[in-house]
């Protein structure tokens, strides 16, 4: 049984690095996911746009369309999805690549849950102004392949601060393999926790500034996190994220008490 709280907390990210999963085990895993007992956590399977007509069900499944290549990649992938025997797609994820006439956004109108990329770079308010006149959602990076693709506390901080105080829902997408901030004993990457996100997220839309934000992102103690969160009330103040492997966050979830285990 999964808390409230924690539904469709993870969207199943397994064929992205680092898990580079081959399609068809992405599709096998997610829907042993979908029918096991922690089934509530897992959100959509997240898929390239271009790749969605590789999919071989054999069910019905959810699926959030990846568009790397911008706003005008979308209704096209859309009318492949629909083609699709099983394919209910539910969510995009847009990326405004360098040199996208922002205004292509509004040509985005699925009534589904669009989710923009907001660019970590001089982009950003305007893109951040966009989503928020065409009523989208903002998805955040926290993390990749390289070092340079983590924002540190105080970028992912305000990034946090102006979407609660825009009062645009979020998600996050990349490096978030533990529940607490940590330095990858592998590579020596600082990488955010998703119990850190979670809660500069509750705090955010409580009110909190960037500089409390920041002070909770950098918390490394995974027992002082998994306290406060046990301890919060109601519906996350963000939507999910994204994970190559919903293995790890389910573990760390069950280890810490905040689900039940199996």
């Amino acid at each position: 049984m999964i808390p409230p709280f924690f539904r469709r907390l993870c969207d199943d990210s397994a064929v992205f690095p680092p898990g580079n999963a081959p399609l068809d085990v992405a599709v096998r895993q997610h829907l042993d996911y979908r029918a096991g007992a922690f089934a509530d956590l897992v959100g959509p399977l997240v898929v390239p746009m271009d790749r969605v007509t590789e999919l071989d069900l054999g069910a019905r499944m959810d699926v959030a369309l990846t568009a790397p290549a911008g706003p005008g990649s979308v209704e096209a992938g859309l009318r492949a999805a629909d083609r699709t025997a099983g394919v209910t797609v539910v969510s995009i994820e847009v990326a405004v690549p360098n040199g996208t006439n922002i205004d292509a956004l509004r040509t985005i109108t699925q009534d589904i849950d669009i989710y923009v990329e907001i660019p970590r770079d001089t982009r950003r308010d305007d893109i951040f102004d966009a989503v928020d006149e065409f009523g989208y959602r903002a998805e955040f990076r926290t993390g990749g392949v390289t070092a340079d693709q983590y924002p540190d506390e105080r970028e992912l901080a305000a990034s946090i601060f102006e979407a609660a105080r825009r009062e645009i829902h979020f998600k996050a997408t990349g490096g978030l393999h533990q529940a607490a901030r940590n330095t990858d004993p592998d590579n020596g990457f600082e990488q955010h926790g998703f119990l850190n996100v979670i809660l500069a997220a509750e705090a955010a839309h409580s009110g909190a500034r960037v500089g409390e934000l920041e002070k909770i992102l950098s918390i490394r103690d995974e027992e002082v996190l998994a306290g406060i969160v046990a301890g919060v009330e109601g519906e996350r103040a963000f939507a999910s994220f994204g994970t190559s492997s919903i293995r790890e966050p389910l573990d760390d979830l069950v280890r810490l008490g905040l689900i039940p285990p199996q």
